[in-house]
């Protein structure tokens, strides 16, 4: 029977040798310890074993980059840094996401040979498509739903977070829907709170999302947080489904990957898929993943929509890290797998250009919170200012030229640039 294989791809950092280090992570993960044990037969290795398949070797450090390492006796004082990769038989865990994990992002982390560590790209064989069917809507089915084509879906976060009562949430909701808003999303922080739980809120907001079609003709997409354990997806989501609501949202690492995948069987409409808590598993560059592995594992797992954050934004992570994970989410897997990259975190008008200009597409979800509602005229023309922005950049006008020509972008630049 042929074998198939993951090849996982490391940056490492090792007071040993790269050779040495990369066996040790090859032979904890798969078939050995930290000692010979009877069963350990020469077949067995070779049939289940990882291998360690390229070792590229990079400039090396001084210092460690994490606490914990443990020297040779005969340390050179240097800390060695590479790329190597590393196949893993999928015999060893089956087309798992779960299993796959403990394979490949297990306890070698905590790894005393390695002063530092990082996942950067994996590559899965074929058979994880018969298992993950990925997004059920994606790029396409999203732009049908909202009925936005030739731009990106731009759209908005429910703000204040945390606190709102239904009745201002329904005014509120209300208000964007009328102002012409393509898309609108609960925030991470608001799921299923005990001052306004799940099932009202789904009430108040449709109830202002149908209300808002009657008059404008057009259904906004609104992203209910049906986020919580396990057990409530379901319920979470039929709420939503039953009151005609189009999107469901869910806080991937609170849930897991397994959850999304759950929610992925029974779910009618998109998933729209927040990373908060990312930062924990990315920030240090020598620690955790990159978003390349991760975004792989949420788009098999079922997500539609998948965030990215900003260029420009409030947070840490550098613009050129935001472009490769625009790109990312947009490159196919397994000739498929497509899902729309959600651009937000102190995004306004001014933003549109950077992003167009650094990904070459609109196929995007741009979020803006206070960006479109603390617009001076408003949410719709902050709105306006948002597609006004994206107007530009695709025609290759300068933010202040087209400006010139539209008020409420002029005002956005005024209000938002820094």
């Amino acid at each position: 029977m042929e074998q198939n294989f993951v090849l996982a791809t490391y940056l490492i950092e090792t007071p040993y040798s790269l050779e040495h280090a990369a066996k040790v992570i090859a032979n904890e993960q798969s078939t050995g310890t930290f000692t010979s044990v009877p069963g350990e037969t020469s077949m067995l290795k070779e049939m289940f074993g990882a291998k360690v398949v390229s070792i590229k070797e990079l400039d090396p450090v001084k210092e460690p980059s994490l606490p914990g390492v443990k020297r040779p006796s005969n340390h050179d004082g240097i800390f060695r840094r590479g790329e190597i990769v590393i196949s893993f038989p999928v015999n060893n865990f089956g087309p798992s996401i779960p299993n796959l994990l403990a394979a490949v992002a297990g306890n070698l982390f905590e790894l005393q040979e390695l002063s530092g560590l990082r996942l950067i790209d994996i590559e899965l064989p074929e058979e994880f498509s018969t298992v993950y069917c990925g997004p059920k809507f994606g790029i396409e089915g999203t732009r049908e739903l909202t009925g936005v084509s030739g731009r990106p879906i731009i759209g908005t976060i429910v703000k204040p977070s945390i606190g709102l009562p239904l009745e201002s949430l329904k005014e509120l909701v209300m208000n964007m829907a009328i102002a012409g808003m393509d898309f609108i999303k609960d925030d991470e922080l608001n799921a299923n709170p005990p001052y306004a739980p799940l099932e009202k809120k789904v009430e108040a907001v449709m109830n202002a999302v149908n209300r808002a079609a009657d008059k404008t003709g057009k259904k906004v997409m609104y992203a209910f947080n049906i986020t919580g354990d396990i057990g409530q997806l379901e319920r979470n989501h039929e709420l939503v489904v039953k009151a005609g609501g189009n999107c469901v949202m869910v806080s991937v690492n609170s849930i897991g990957i397994s959850g999304l995948a759950y929610l992925n069987t029974f779910s009618e409409v998109p998933i729209h898929a927040h990373r908060n808590q990312w930062g924990m598993l990315t920030r240090h560059p020598m620690l955790g993943m990159e978003f390349a592995v991760y975004q792989k594992l949420c788009r098999l797992a079922g997500a539609d929509h998948l965030h990215v954050n900003g260029l420009n934004g409030k947070f840490y992570e550098s613009n050129e890290s935001v472009v490769r994970s625009m790109k990312a989410c947009t490159k196919p897997i397994f000739g498929g797998y497509r899902c729309m990259p959600v651009v937000s975190s102190g995004q306004w008008a001014g933003t549109a250009v950077d992003t167009y200009k650094a990904v070459e597409t609109v196929d995007v979800m741009h979020l803006a919170g206070g960006g479109i509602l603390a617009h001076p005229d408003g949410p719709a023309a902050g709105f306006e200012s948002m597609r006004l922005g994206w107007e530009a950049a695709v025609q290759g006008n300068s933010l202040d030229d087209y400006a010139n020509k539209h008020e409420v972008l002029r005002q956005a630049i005024t209000k938002f640039s820094k």
